[in-house]
C-alpha cells in the first residue's frame, strides 16, 4: 500500500466523518422522531466505519513491515509452480503448497515467519480468507 494511498484514504476518512456528523446535526435538529432516529444512526455508525477503517490500515502497515522484514532477509516462499495468467497458483498445486507450507507453520508454531509464509502461499492460492488470518497469527507472534 504506497503512502499517498493511505494518505488519500486519511483524508477521505475525515471528509466522510465531517459529512455524517454534519448530516447528523442537520437531522436531529428537524425534530421528527424519523430524522432524530437517522441521525442518531449516523452518529453511531460514523465512528464504527472510522474504526473498521484504521484497523485494516494498521493490518496493512504491520504485514507490510513484516513482509518487507522477510523478503530482506531472504525468507519469502519461492514461486515454486506455473501461476495462473491472473498471477494465482493452479488449483492442482495450491493444495500441495499450502499442506506443506501448513505443515511447517505448525513445526514452527512460535515463528512468525513461518506463518506469514503461509499466509503468502494461500493469498496465492486465491484463498484470502485463510491468508488474512495466517498473517495476522504471523503480526500477533512478531509482537511478542
Amino acid at each position: 500500500m504506497s503512502r499517498i494511498g493511505v494518505g488519500l484514504m486519511a483524508a477521505a476518512l475525515l471528509v466522510y466523518l465531517a459529512v455524517a456528523i454534519w448530516l447528523a446535526v442537520m437531522f436531529i435538529s428537524v425534530g421528527t422522531p424519523i430524522s432524530i432516529g437517522m441521525g442518531i444512526t449516523l452518529v453511531v455508525l460514523a465512528p464504527i466505519g472510522a474504526w473498521a477503517l484504521v484497523r485494516e490500515m494498521q493490518f496493512g502497515f504491520a504485514a507490510d513491515r513484516l513482509g518487507r522484514t522477510l523478503d530482506a532477509e531472504g525468507g519469502m516462499p519461492p514461486v515454486e509452480t506455473e501461476l495462473t495468467p491472473s498471477g494465482r497458483i493452479a488449483r492442482a498445486d495450491a493444495d500441495p503448497l499450502i499442506a506443506r507450507y501448513a505443515a511447517e507453520s505448525e513445526a514452527a508454531s512460535g515463528d512468525w515467519r513461518a506463518r506469514y509464509r503461509l499466509g503468502v502461499v494461500q493469498d496465492a492460492a486465491g484463498r484470502r480468507k485463510d491468508a488474512r488470518a495466517s498473517i495476522r497469527e504471523a503480526i500477533r507472534l512478531a509482537r511478542r
